[in-house]
């Protein structure tokens, strides 16, 4: 039992303690039982579904790069019914348990996610909230992604705010952050979870082509860590509604500088990969180094960076 009190409130997500999963990167959560207790996680939030499933893109999906990894795995999803049942009795005792669980919402079209949204508010009572990842490829205005501007993240969440009365939160793409931050806000959102991956590029320079089936993928891993925080911290000073920072945390530490930078809670992602008992680790990391700092509540520190 930690000394210093963990519990956050993540846009009214109430959170046992900040550590949550990066959505894609722990499954549906019970992939990971047999390697800790999930439930001591303050949440998780799943990977993402929509309202019909999503065969995803082919092979090879995901490379090694120095520092990170790149992926192309096209959000492949079974559908918000399949994974309610599949999923959900797991799920429904993670959340009496008090581990937070936030289901991940996905969408080629404003008509897509509003459908899957109002599918995942029919089917999953357990879920805590619902996160919005409106970097969706927008099918229906050419290919962009669906949040890349704030009228186009705006009119997402506009469409969706009056489909359930849970907590909405959005995963933003990592374009022109205050402004779109702002624009989401503005129509309800309740929290941002920032940033998603960064496009990114990987060649094979024997065979001249890409590393994965398609030119570019979304670049992760603790190479853009310094970007994440200082993408956090400009969104943490754009708006009122909190933020979960997400990007290369490794570490406890990697955890508190995002709460030093203004995040309410932190998400793991890439860690759960090279060590699937990572985000209980640096839970325990962040615990002590919150006990370092001689305060009695994490909150304390929120935003408490100082140049």
């Amino acid at each position: 039992m930690s000394a210093v009190n963990m519990a956050v409130d993540f846009g009214g997500i109430k959170m046992k303690n900040p550590v949550n999963t990066a959505s894609g990167t722990f499954g549906y959560g019970w992939q990971f039982q047999n390697f800790f207790d999930v439930s001591e996680l303050g949440a998780i939030t799943t990977k993402g579904c929509a309202a019909e499933p999503w065969a995803g893109n082919p092979k090879p999906r995901m490379t090694e790069v120095p520092g990170g990894i790149m992926n192309s795995v096209g959000l492949q999803n079974p559908g918000v019914r399949a994974f309610a049942e599949e999923s959900g009795p797991f799920l429904q005792d993670l959340s009496d348990k008090g581990t937070a669980v936030i289901c991940q919402v996905a969408g080629h079209s404003v008509a897509e996610y509003v459908a899957a949204l109002e599918l995942f508010d029919e089917l999953c009572p357990w879920a805590a909230g619902f996160e919005l990842n409106v970097s969706c490829p927008n099918i229906a205005a050419g290919g962009a992604a669906c949040g890349s501007t704030p009228n186009g993240a705006a009119e997402v969440m506009r469409a969706c705010r009056p489909v359930t009365k849970k907590p909405l939160l959005v995963k933003m793409a990592p374009v022109r952050l205050p402004e779109i931050a702002r624009a989401l806000e503005a129509e309800g959102a309740d929290g941002l979870t920032v940033i998603n991956s960064i496009p990114g590029m990987a060649i094979d320079v024997h065979t001249r082509r890409s590393k994965l089936s398609r030119p570019t993928g979304g670049l992760s891993g603790p190479l853009l860590h310094p970007i994440a925080v200082r993408m956090v911290w400009e969104v943490a000073n754009a708006v009122q509604i909190p933020v979960c920072g997400v990007g290369g945390v490794m570490t406890g530490e990697d955890a508190a500088e995002f709460i030093l930078a203004g995040a309410t809670a932190v998400s793991v992602g890439m860690a759960s990969f090279v060590d699937p008992a990572a985000p209980v680790r640096i839970l325990r990391e962040l615990e002590e180094w919150a006990e370092s700092q001689g305060v009695s509540d994490i909150n304390e520190l929120r935003g408490a960076f100082e140049c």
